[in-house]
C-alpha cells in the first residue's frame, strides 16, 4: 500500500499551481489585441470606459456621451484603469478579462483542492482551460467573465458559512465567510446588475428547499451578508442618488426589468436556445459533465455538488424563460458545468475505470464536428467561388470581395485539431485518464490560441473590417461620421469621437440634409439602395466589400 508522503504532496500541489498560473498568463495574455473589438457587445463596454477618461467622470456609465442605462460602472473602471496604463486600444479593454482569468483557474485549483485534492482542483481549472466558450470569454472584452465569478464566489462562500464545521468558535467562522458572500454579490449586482442578487437568492432558496432548511443561517448573519452587500452596492448607486436624485437610478431598473421581460435589439430566441448554445459551446465538459446530472452514486461531497447543480439549473431556467436571449447570458452554468465534468474524471482516476463508450463515440463525434468547422472557415474564404452561388443576402456576398492574404494552411489546425481529440479518445478507452485530460484539454486550449491569432483576424476583415478601418482614417479630425441604416458602436470607438457636439439618431436627419457646418462621413451596407435619396449632396467615396463610404461637405453659408 502507497503511504502518502507530505512534502511529496506539497510539492505536487505547488507544481500543479505552477503550471495553472503560467497556462493563464501564456494562453489568455498574447495577442489580445491582434483583432479589433467586435460589435456590439465589446465595442459598447470599451466606448464607455473611453468616455469614462474623455470625460474625467468615472461614476456616470455613458454612450455617445448620454447616459447608458444597461450596466453600472464596476467593469468599465476596470476597463479604463487598464487603458490609462496601456492606451485606449484593444488589448487594454479586453486585459481585465484575461487576468480574472488567471485569477478564477487559480480560484478552482484552491476550491478543489480544499474540498478534494490538488489534483481535482488541477483538473477543474485546465477543464475550463481547455473548454470553448468559457477560453474565448476570458479573451473577450465582455463584462460576464468578471460578473460570473464575483456571483460563483458569493455562492461559495455562502456555502463555507452554512457549512463551516466548527461554529460558533472565532470570528472567522462566525462572521467572515457571510461577509465575503455579501461583498462579491455586491460586486457582481455593481458589474451587471440587479441579476446578480436574484441568482443567488434563487439558487439558495432552492438549496434550502432541497436540505427542508437545514442549515439556514441565523438572522444575524443575514444582516450581515445584507450590510456588506449594501455597502459595496452604495460605492455607486448611493452616490448617484445623493449626487443626481432618483432619476437615473429608476431608468436603470426600468431598463433591467424591460429586458427581462421583452426581447431587446432582436434577440429573442426560443426557450431551448441556452441549451443548444452551452451543449455546443462548452465542448468538450457539457459531454465529460453527463453522467454527473443523471448519476446518484457519487458521494463526493453531496452536499456541496447538490447546490452546484442547482446553480447551473437556476442559471439555464431563469435565462430560458426571459424574453431576450443572447449567448454569453447563460455563461454561468459553464463553471458548475467544469466542476461537474472534472467530479466524473476525478471518479474514473480513482476507480481506475474506463470512460463510458456512449461519452466517447460523443466527444469524437462532436470532436468532427468542430474541426471540420475550424477547417472549413478558412478554406471557403480562401475559395469563396464555392459559396457564392447559394449566398441569398447581398452584403454577405460582396463582403467576401475584400482582398485577405490567406497562406492556405489555415485549414490544417482544425484537422490536427480531430486527430489530437482521436488520440485523447484513445488513451481514455485504454484507461490512460490523466493522459488523455492532459491532453484533450490543453490540445483544446493550444487549438484556440493558434485560431485567434491565425484565422479570427482574417475573418473580422470580412465582416466589420472596412468600416473599422475607414473610422480610423477619421481619428483626429473635426468631422461627423455616422452609420446608416445598422446599429453600431464601432463608429465612436475607432474614430475617436469627442464629447462635443452629441449627435446621434435623432440628428440623422439633419445630418443628410440639414446646414452642417463640417464634413459628414457616412457607412451604408450597399443593401440600402435608397441612400442616395436621402442624403443631399452626398459624395461616393468608395465601396470596399459590403460597405458604401460616403461624404457630404459642409453647406456653403
Amino acid at each position: 500500500m502507497e503511504i502518502a508522503n507530505p512534502i511529496n504532496d506539497h510539492k505536487r500541489s505547488n507544481l500543479y499551481l505552477t503550471i495553472i498560473i503560467l497556462s493563464g498568463i501564456v494562453f489568455f495574455i498574447p495577442f489580445l489585441g491582434r483583432v479589433h473589438l467586435f460589435d456590439w457587445d465589446e465595442i459598447n463596454f470599451a466606448e464607455s470606459a473611453r468616455e469614462m477618461i474623455v470625460t474625467g467622470n468615472y461614476h456616470r456609465v455613458q454612450i455617445n456621451f448620454q447616459p447608458f442605462w444597461e450596466k453600472p460602472p464596476l467593469f468599465f473602471w476596470l476597463q479604463a484603469g487598464c487603458m490609462q496604463i496601456f492606451g485606449i486600444n484593444e488589448f487594454a479593454a479586453r486585459l481585465p478579462n484575461a487576468l480574472f482569468g488567471i485569477i478564477t483557474l487559480v480560484t478552482f485549483f484552491f476550491i478543489g483542492k480544499k474540498y478534494k485534492s490538488p489534483r481535482f482542483g488541477f483538473i477543474w481549472a485546465i477543464a475550463y482551460l481547455g473548454t470553448f466558450l468559457p477560453h474565448l470569454y476570458f479573451k473577450s472584452g465582455i463584462i460576464d467573465p468578471i460578473f460570473n465569478y464575483f456571483i460563483f464566489m458569493g455562492i461559495v462562500f455562502m456555502y463555507k458559512s452554512l457549512t463551516q464545521s466548527n461554529p460558533g468558535k472565532g470570528f472567522i467562522n462566525n462572521y467572515l465567510y457571510i461577509s465575503l458572500a455579501g461583498l462579491f454579490i455586491g460586486l457582481a449586482t455593481l458589474t451587471k446588475g440587479p441579476v446578480g442578487l436574484l441568482v443567488f437568492l434563487i439558487s439558495y432558496l432552492l438549496y434550502f428547499i432541497f436540505n427542508r432548511f437545514k442549515n439556514f443561517p441565523e438572522i444575524k448573519k443575514i444582516l450581515l451578508f445584507i450590510f456588506f452587500f449594501t455597502i459595496i452596492c452604495l460605492l455607486w448607486f448611493g452616490e448617484e442618488i445623493i449626487n443626481n436624485g432618483f432619476w437615473f437610478l429608476k431608468e436603470f431598473l426600468a431598463y433591467q426589468a424591460d429586458l427581462f421581460l421583452h426581447p431587446v435589439a432582436s434577440h429573442g430566441e426560443p426557450f431551448y436556445y441556452h441549451f443548444v448554445v452551452v451543449f455546443i459551446g462548452c465542448f468538450p465538459i457539457s459531454i465529460i459533465a453527463l453522467p454527473i446530472f443523471f448519476s446518484k452514486k457519487i458521494t463526493f461531497k453531496k452536499d456541496f455538488l447538490r447546490l452546484i447543480k442547482i446553480l447551473f439549473w437556476t442559471v439555464m431556467i431563469l435565462f430560458s424563460i426571459t424574453t431576450t436571449k443572447i449567448v454569453h447570458y447563460s455563461s454561468l452554468t459553464y463553471m458548475p458545468l467544469a466542476f461537474m465534468a472534472t467530479v466524473y474524471l476525478d471518479s474514473l482516476l480513482v476507480k481506475r475505470e474506463k470512460m463510458r463508450p456512449f461519452l466517447l463515440i460523443l466527444i469524437t463525434l462532436m470532436g468532427f464536428v468542430f474541426s471540420f468547422l475550424l477547417a472549413a472557415v478558412p478554406y471557403v474564404a480562401n475559395h469563396h467561388e464555392l459559396i457564392l452561388p447559394y449566398l441569398k443576402d447581398p452584403f454577405a456576398a460582396a463582403s467576401l470581395n475584400v482582398n485577405v492574404n490567406w497562406s492556405g494552411f489555415e485549414s490544417i489546425i482544425g484537422v490536427l485539431y480531430f486527430v489530437a481529440v482521436i488520440l485523447a479518445v484513445i488513451l481514455f478507452y485504454k484507461k490512460q485518464t490523466w493522459k488523455g485530460i492532459l491532453f484533450l484539454f490543453y490540445s483544446t486550449a493550444i487549438c484556440l490560441f493558434i485560431y485567434l491569432v491565425a484565422v479570427v483576424p482574417k475573418i473580422e476583415k470580412y465582416s466589420q473590417g472596412p468600416a473599422i478601418d475607414f473610422y480610423q482614417t477619421l481619428q483626429g479630425k473635426d468631422v461627423y461620421v455616422w452609420p446608416i441604416g445598422f446599429k453600431s458602436y464601432a463608429q465612436y470607438f475607432y474614430a475617436k469621437k469627442p464629447a462635443s457636439p452629441v449627435y446621434g439618431e435623432a440628428d440623422e436627419k439633419f445630418l443628410l440634409k440639414g446646414n452642417i457646418t463640417k464634413p459628414a462621413y457616412f457607412v451604408v451596407k450597399i443593401t440600402n439602395t435608397g441612400f442616395d435619396s436621402t442624403c443631399n449632396n452626398c459624395t461616393l467615396i468608395k465601396q470596399e466589400g459590403g460597405f458604401k463610404f460616403y461624404k457630404r461637405e459642409p453647406v456653403s453659408q
